[in-house]
């Protein structure tokens, strides 16, 4: 029997085991399963490798898409460039590869809803998914500047800093932080919504809840809006692709 699995912290709530588990089910595929491994600190990391027999790849979420590139053998071209993995597979020998399908679920999911005027991006947040979402938007042509909390080296505006002509100015917004996930729905990144209008997209990478307070004030100032779940869907089916090339 293979194993896959999702490697991250507090992820009972995760997507990918209930997507592997309908997707082995619908496509009769009875030789796998998938499981979270859910780790206190990346370094019991290793002990999941050496105590899971028949592991053959896993996903790795929010804290770890980082933290976990040390202990790879080898890091795929377009990872590294973006510096985190998401998606490792285990070679026959043992060897773990790290791969990135973050980009390209964000890639394919933002590319349909893109206009001519849609040239300057801000990303809300600095942590590994955010590193995806700069590198595919390089590669789209759109410039894009990182929101954080705190003001540090490549941050070009904090929250405090965030002026309503910066909002007009950038014409998509895509929020990369943890803010209104199910059950603290309530919770939005603090930016100035009045200066949103019809033409703005605003991406929220949340799927839980279906639409993010985030997206719904977004909504009511006319932007389109986007939930993470299509992208999940995307990254999911191209992990799958890998753990499965010889």
């Amino acid at each position: 029997m293979n194993k896959l699995g999702l490697l991250g912290k507090n992820i009972s709530y995760s997507f990918s085991r209930s997507y592997f588990k309908e997707k082995f089910k619908n496509e009769n595929i009875e030789n796998t399963t998938y499981e979270n491994f859910d780790i206190e600190t990346i370094n019991l990391f290793p002990s999941i490798i050496k105590d899971t027999p028949n592991l053959k790849g896993l996903n790795v979420t929010i804290p770890y898409k980082q933290d976990v590139m040390p202990f790879l053998n080898k890091i795929n071209k377009k990872a590294k460039a973006i510096g985190a993995v998401n998606t490792i597979k285990i070679t026959k020998k043992g060897k773990l590869i790290g791969y990135n399908t973050d980009c390209y679920g964000f890639s394919k999911s933002i590319e349909p809803l893109l206009k001519p005027h849609h040239k300057k991006a801000l990303i809300l947040g600095t942590g590994g998914a955010s590193k995806a979402i700069a590198y595919s938007l390089n590669k789209l042509g759109i410039e894009y500047k990182y929101v954080s909390r705190k003001q540090s080296e490549g941050i070009s505006y904090t929250y405090n800093t965030l002026t309503e002509p910066v909002i007009k100015e950038h014409q998509i917004i895509i929020n990369c932080t943890p803010l209104g996930t199910f059950p603290n729905i309530d919770n939005c990144p603090d930016i100035p919504y009045s200066a949103i209008s019809t033409q703005h997209i605003l991406f929220d990478l949340i799927y839980n809840p279906e639409e993010t307070k985030f997206l719904k004030l977004g909504k009511e100032h006319g932007a389109v809006t986007e939930n993470g779940l299509n992208m999940l869907k995307l990254q999911a089916e191209k992990a799958w692709s890998i753990w499965n090339l010889e």
